[in-house]
């Protein structure tokens, strides 16, 4: 039996939880060549999200589709980077990385840390090699800017990744009009709190992109965030 090529199931590859592919990134997956797999919808509602139409899409591509696309680049890539949307939303997720994984790709998956309980089952059956976890909005605003109140499941997924030996980095999207100084403050204490000892990345909101939101570009200054005082370092992107 050649379990590389096998379906994941019959009815679950008449699905199509995928919106599109991005064949090839040198700057999404640390020091490895990789693609990206954009997965369709997401629990959250961020204003500032410039990716509407993979979150209020539907998917384009099934499993098997990627699953071509992959055994065509192997060893050609180093790896895929599983994106979103929210990837972690797609209960098959776990099956598919498994099919990735036997192409002897790396896998790295980006997650606004709303589903430990998926987190923890790739964690143990060691299912990913790389996380970038996105930290919303500090706790007071987490729901207003997110419209879901997932900060404790962020908090969560946060733990058990400092808890394992999984590489991760922790990064916010700034938009300087709903994220002060002193709510990026606040976020680094938050994470000083948990005893995260990384690097916390700060990336600017790109402008003149369609939003959830419809949000117009930030009046204020990015660099504001240059100086901030924090007992982690803080490096913007």
């Amino acid at each position: 039996m050649n379990t590389n090529n096998e379906l994941i199931s019959t009815k679950t590859n008449v699905v199509k939880p995928v919106y599109s592919i991005t064949p090839f990134t040198l700057i999404d997956f640390p020091d490895k060549t990789a693609c990206i797999v954009w997965f369709s919808g997401c629990n959250m509602r961020c204003s500032y999200c410039y990716n509407p139409d993979i979150v209020n899409g539907k998917g384009k591509l099934s499993y098997d589709d990627v699953l071509d696309f992959l055994r065509k680049r192997v060893n050609l890539l180093d790896g895929v980077v599983l994106s979103g949307g929210e990837c972690t939303l797609h209960k098959s997720i776990v099956e598919f990385i498994r099919q990735i994984k036997a192409f002897g790709m790396l896998v790295k998956i980006d997650t606004n840390g709303s589903n430990p309980e998926m987190l923890q089952i790739l964690i143990e059956n060691k299912l990913i090699d790389f996380v970038s976890i996105d930290f919303k909005a500090p706790e007071a605003k987490f729901d207003s800017i997110t419209k879901s109140n997932f900060n404790s499941q962020f908090h969560e997924s946060l733990h058990l990744l400092m808890s394992s030996s999984i590489p991760f980095e922790v990064r916010t999207t700034v938009h300087s009009d709903l994220l002060s100084t002193n709510d990026i403050k606040a976020m680094s204490e938050e994470l000083v709190n948990a005893n995260y000892k990384g690097k916390y990345f700060l990336q600017e909101f790109v402008s003149n992109v369609i939003t959830i939101g419809n949000l117009e570009n930030p009046v204020r200054e990015f660099c504001d965030y240059e100086h901030i005082e924090s007992a982690i370092p803080i490096e913007i992107r």
